[in-house]
């Protein structure tokens, strides 16, 4: 059987136990701190705190393999094409030009657009752990609860709930529909070209869609008749309140997104941190 993504596991470790809403804002305080610098030394420390908090999570890395494969290739593809559009980018914005060596007059390899690839490669990748812990370690419906005991209306809230629990829903049905499919001789291995692929691809999507919205209307109606949205307030069955690892959790991300500001704009007082100076 398949590895579903984007499920939540029900483990007791001391992510999973953090409430949902304070996953959430964690996560926004690191990935703010990520895109508001381009200093290497807090891109990495966040790196490493996000693979230290990936692995306290006791997510395994077969669930997530193909997805960091994809992502991968992605940022390699962006590594090179950032290189062939903007050869001398690093140059421009470090004021200095340390050759390395030149395939023609135009595209010359430098250490300073070497330097910047390189921080803006750890940049994306940084983010990546943290987005695969939320994912998995989060209970929808209890995120959902803690949503709404913030003040978002509770039907956004059950709507970000659903979402989150359909995710692998999807993915059962494709991978459902695809053997299905194949069983009835349409071919979607290695053995066919890539466009026939492509095209074959539409047998599973159509009925996809077509199961996802019956899906739709079925949840629909069953809130409709059980009266859902009709009071003002609801209550949850899965609420938690915040306690004091919720609070210590909320605190050190919150530092951490001090202290990139600090750096951004008290020492630094630039973007980029530059080392070649």
């Amino acid at each position: 059987m398949k590895t579903k993504l984007f499920s939540y596991s029900q483990l007791d470790t001391f992510i999973h136990r953090l409430s949902g809403l304070t996953k959430l804002i964690c996560f926004l305080f690191l990935t703010t701190s990520v895109m508001l610098t381009f200093d290497i030394r807090i891109i990495l420390g966040i790196m490493v705190l996000s693979l230290i908090l990936f692995k306290v999570a006791k997510i395994e890395f077969k669930k997530v393999r193909l997805m960091f494969i994809y992502v991968f290739i992605f940022l390699v593809t962006n590594f090179f094409l950032t290189y062939l559009f903007s050869p001398m980018y690093g140059v421009e914005i470090y004021g200095t030009c340390h050759e390395v060596f030149r395939f023609n007059s135009h595209y010359i390899v430098t250490l300073e657009q070497l330097f910047y690839q390189i921080t803006k490669f750890s940049k994306y990748l940084s983010v990546i752990p943290l987005g695969l812990i939320f994912f998995f370690t989060t209970n929808p419906s209890e995120f959902a609860s803690s949503l709404n005991s913030v003040g978002i209306n509770y039907r956004a809230c059950s709507a970000v709930s659903l979402t989150l629990r359909y995710f692998p829903d999807v993915q059962r049905d494709y991978h459902t529909i695809s053997l299905a499919q194949q069983a009835r001789g349409i071919e979607m291995s290695k053995k066919e070209k890539v466009i026939k692929r492509l095209k074959n691809m539409t047998n599973i999507l159509i009925p996809l869609i077509f199961s996802t919205l019956d899906r739709v209307e079925l949840i629909t109606n069953a809130m409709d008749l059980r009266g859902y949205g009709k009071n003002k307030k609801r209550t949850w069955y899965s609420y938690k309140k915040l306690d004091r690892n919720d609070y210590l959790s909320l605190f050190v991300c919150l530092m951490v997104l001090v202290f990139t500001l600090f750096m951004r704009f008290a020492v630094t007082k630039n973007l980029f941190f530059n080392p070649f100076i």
